[in-house]
């Protein structure tokens, strides 16, 4: 017999190498309270426990699960596989701590730190993390066209009341704000052309670049990105609060499609409305402009309108309006699964909320350059 050392008065330890095997004896009590003196003089004697394959408790007088955990976690760091080592002599009680403690073992292992990713590994990594939020979009787009022509098929299907409540929160609760700042921008914008055009004497020619540039462009884009921020994040704290609540699994549990008691009255509504608040968003910014032209160049509501007639050709405004269902649908796709995505807690609401805000914007930022690639090779 070599003691090992003497942790306490009451709490003790030996290594045996009787007959050709090694095996450590505790003795007295292990507890808690002889938990930092025990582990100390475990950890002097690493050399030594590298040698044992049994533990022998038959000298015990008292165990809990600190005091397993310690000479469990000094064998281990000692190289020692502790699931092959036996127990020997312990009573019940005190085999069913060991035990417990050995099974749980792996759990209470420090996480190894992750070395810090360099500048390409971090390029990597979110290139990898982007590449799955787009297909986990586009099948989710899939998932969602597929349960519109259901309802096209058997329009009964389709939720009037939800949708008809949608209409009112995505389409007439919207319209101030986007008549306000559309107009601004009208202002704005005409002030930006007229400071130039007064120069050469070209006054009329703002009424061109004002009714071009809000029909074709700004206002598709400004009303998109106001319900983006509006409307997308709505639809994400929405379905994140019902899945948090568990409302999305009641429905489902009824045998109902989640997505379409949800996620179609939204889409269908958002791409209702959108068209026309990029309509109420060209007149208040033409009238917006209409306003500045007045009183900065000279230009009556009666020139403004005869030169906008001139102008403005019927196929800008409706390229203007036809891009708007593909905001919508592209708006609350991104909102709707957002939402269903989020995790069971209050933090992944805010998190996928602000991320939906982010992810609506550049999504039409960038349909919007992808219309204007398409238009000028149609020559529209």
């Amino acid at each position: 017999m070599h003691p090992l050392h003497s942790a306490t008065p009451t709490g003790t330890c030996q290594i045996d190498l009787a007959q050709g095997e090694a095996s450590l004896a505790l003795e007295g009590s292990w507890r808690l309270a002889q938990v930092a003196t025990l582990s100390g003089a475990l950890s002097d004697k690493t050399q030594g426990l590298k040698q044992v394959r049994v533990v022998d408790g038959s000298a015990l007088s008292g165990l809990d699960t600190a005091g397993a955990l310690t000479f469990w976690s000094a064998l281990r760091h000692a190289g020692v596989d502790a699931q092959q080592l036996t127990l020997r002599g312990f009573d019940p009680r005190h085999a069913r701590i060991a035990e417990l403690v050995r099974e749980r073992l792996a759990d209470t292992a420090a996480p190894t730190r992750r070395k810090p990713f360099g500048t390409m590994a971090r390029f990597g990594e979110q290139a990898s993390e982007l590449g799955t939020m787009l297909v986990g979009h586009v099948r989710f787009l899939g998932l969602c066209l597929t349960e519109l022509g259901r309802v096209a098929m058997r329009p009964a299907m389709l939720r009037g009341r939800e949708l008809l409540s949608q209409l009112g929160q995505t389409g007439v609760s919207a319209i101030p704000v986007v008549a306000l700042v559309s107009a601004l921008i009208g202002v704005v914008f005409a002030y930006l052309l007229g400071l130039q055009a007064e120069q050469y004497g070209a006054n009329v020619f703002v009424v061109d670049g004002v009714a071009l540039g809000m029909t074709r462009e700004f206002s598709p884009l400004i009303v998109a990105t106001i319900v983006a921020g509006r409307s997308g994040a709505a639809f994400t704290a929405q379905l994140g609060t019902m899945k948090l609540t568990e409302e999305t699994d009641a429905i489902r549990t009824l045998g109902l499609s989640a997505e379409q008691v949800l996620v179609v009255p939204r889409i269908l509504a958002l791409m209702i409305t959108l068209p026309l608040l990029v309509f109420i968003g060209d007149v208040a910014g033409i009238a917006g402009a209409m306003v500045i032209a007045q009183n900065m160049l000279e230009l009556n509501p009666h020139a403004f309108i005869e030169r906008l007639h001139v102008a403005l050709a019927p196929r800008h405004f409706l390229i203007g309006l036809g891009k708007a269902p593909f905001f919508a649908l592209v708006i609350a796709v991104i909102g709707c699964r957002m939402g269903m995505d989020v995790a069971r807690d209050t933090r992944s609401i805010g998190i996928n909320t602000t991320s939906t805000v982010v992810q609506g914007i550049v999504a039409v930022i960038v349909l919007d350059a992808i219309f204007a690639i398409i238009c000028q090779r149609l020559g529209w």
